[in-house]
């Protein structure tokens, strides 16, 4: 089981993907406005973090099946499938 760690604001964990999919993010970064891959990524996660949540956090619709396709195209799109 993973190790919990406080839900700090201010502290940062690392995470690790491939090294091919770190360079296609960072060719869509550049000239995109943002300064680093790992801005990037944080607005992206954030984006889909949000997506049906309410004000407390709990999922506040079920995903349709085609929302559900939408976000495994996504995944594979990204190397994760």
């Amino acid at each position: 089981m993973p190790k919990k760690v406080a839900r700090d604001a201010t502290t940062k964990a690392t995470i690790k993907i491939p090294r091919a999919l770190y360079n296609r993010l960072q060719d869509i970064v550049d000239g995109s406005g943002f300064d680093s891959v790992t801005d990037f990524v944080v607005y992206i996660l954030r984006d889909l973090a949000s997506v049906n949540q309410g004000e407390r956090g709990e999922a506040n619709e079920i995903l349709s099946a085609q929302e559900i396709e939408l976000i495994r195209k996504r995944l594979r799109n990204l190397g994760y499938l």
